[in-house]
């Protein structure tokens, strides 16, 4: 282990999940980053959805930041 490297403590439930997420040759940081992204994208895609249903009289316009 590298000085980069941490342990992450997990349930037998959450392993054996995430050991199924694990494609071959792929290693725990790989699955751990696609998951990550997939959860900034979820988070953005949301945001964004937020945004598209304010009402345009709730915005600022950028003129006026």
């Amino acid at each position: 282990m590298s000085n980069g490297d941490k342990r992450i403590p997990v349930t037998e439930a959450q392993w054996a999940q995430l050991n199924e997420l694990k494609q071959a040759g792929e290693t725990y940081d790989e699955v751990l980053r696609e998951l990550i992204r997939e959860h900034h994208r979820r988070d953005l895609s949301e945001r964004t959805r937020e945004v598209r249903n304010v009402d345009r009289d709730e915005l600022t316009p950028l003129s006026e930041v």
